[in-house]
């Protein structure tokens, strides 16, 4: 029988053959699909091989996953210059690098577009590479309309917006030092500072504020499941879908997103339907295929809803 190590060095081998052009999940331990690989993920930063551990393994194990690694990376396939093992199941995520010069930082592309990553100083890099096909959505969506930009996060949504035309992009996320990194993100990418403004509040204190600047054409609402004291998902969801017909122009689009494997889609179709029945329920978008999950409800979904307008 192939050992989990093996089967994921034979994954890594094909998606480096070639390696990507860009920033790619090039395994997805956590979808299920590959029984005693569930709690690893690998990613592709342009260049740098970041894998992340999300339960300590045996001594064994980790020991088969370094050589494995290292092993990798003398393969005709590498063309890499680092590889970075992150233990997220300890406090604050600490990185090891195992192979390369270690870095705090790396600037990195999706699209065409340029973001600027943390690598092994913090749980997350600054980039949820699942949705990737949510930012080209938005993109392609964005041109001449007003968005809101909710969770906002390093401001990934807003740099697609931008970068699609939009008139003007309004992040609001309470994390203002990740709001500082948006800020960065925007530069990389030569965009127009005027057309993106910044709220560091909490939300539910501050809806006067996010009022100001609307109403908005395409509203991204992408919440953590869990923000300690101010956000639980299954409780508060239901807070900002209430206020969306205020916010939103007649005939907006409202982009809803959910990624707790345990909440599947219905939970945002029939919250919609109860507290903003204004918005009707247009398209579930697609995940990445380098994200495969053993169920279908288990992934992301960010979903499309559209404001009726309303008959003459």
């Amino acid at each position: 029988m192939t050992s989990p190590i093996a089967t994921l060095q034979q994954h890594l081998l094909t998606a480096l053959d070639p390696a990507p052009r860009e920033t790619r999940r090039l395994f997805h331990g956590r979808g299920r699909c590959w029984p005693g690989l569930e709690q690893v993920t690998v990613d592709w930063l342009d260049g740098v091989l970041l894998v992340a551990l999300f339960r300590e393994p045996a001594e064994d194990q980790l020991a088969e996953l370094q050589a494995m690694l290292k092993a990798l990376a003398e393969s005709p396939q590498w063309t890499g210059q680092a590889v970075l093992i992150q233990h997220r199941y300890l406090p604050d995520s600490p990185g090891q690098w195992l192979l390369g010069e270690p870095c705090q930082q790396r600037e990195v592309t999706e699209d065409g577009l340029k973001y600027l990553l943390d690598l092994g100083v913090r749980q997350n890099n600054g980039l949820f590479l699942d949705m990737r096909y949510g930012r080209r959505w938005v993109r392609e969506q964005a041109q001449g309309k007003r968005v809101l930009n909710l969770f906002a996060y390093t401001c990934g949504f807003s740099v697609a917006a931008i970068a699609g035309g939009a008139e003007q992009v309004v992040n609001l996320d309470m994390a203002k030092s990740a709001l500082s990194r948006g800020r960065e993100n925007h530069r990389l990418n030569g965009h127009d500072a005027s057309r993106v403004a910044y709220l560091g509040h909490e939300l539910f204190k501050s809806w006067g504020k996010v009022r100001k600047y609307g109403p908005y054409d395409l509203i991204i609402i992408d919440p953590p499941t869990f923000q300690r004291g101010s956000f639980v998902l299954t409780q508060d969801y239901a807070k900002i879908l209430r206020r969306l017909p205020e916010l939103l122009c007649e005939g907006g689009t409202v982009l809803a997103c959910v990624n707790d494997p345990g909440i599947g889609p219905a939970f945002l179709v029939e919250g919609m339907a109860a507290h903003a029945p204004e918005l009707a329920f247009v398209e579930r978008l697609d995940n990445p295929p380098e994200f495969p999950d053993s169920d279908i409800e288990g992934g992301l979904k960010a979903m499309v809803f559209s404001h009726c307008k309303r008959s003459m």
